[in-house]
């Protein structure tokens, strides 16, 4: 979604279903997509009950992609990309 507000061009962060690599890159860039995976993995291990809670969601490590709910969770603890 994009806003325009006085010439200033805002981007949001849209709430989707990601690929976990997709997302990963969203928030590590400028590295390979799988040093952004294993990147993110330690940021979400690291997080207080983010992995405990995305877990409760259904989410498995063999997983390729997170839900809306699981990237809503991930964004309220790590915020926006």
């Amino acid at each position: 979604m994009q806003k325009t507000d006085d010439s200033i061009l805002e981007i949001c962060f849209v709430i989707r279903s990601y690929g976990k690599g997709e997302l990963a890159m969203c928030y590590i860039r400028g590295v390979a997509q799988q040093t952004a995976v294993n990147r993110f993995n330690t940021w979400i291990r690291k997080a207080p009950g983010l992995e405990q809670r995305l877990q409760e969601t259904g989410l498995s490590r063999t997983d390729r992609c997170y839900t809306p709910a699981q990237v809503r969770l991930i964004v309220n603890v790590l915020g926006e990309p």
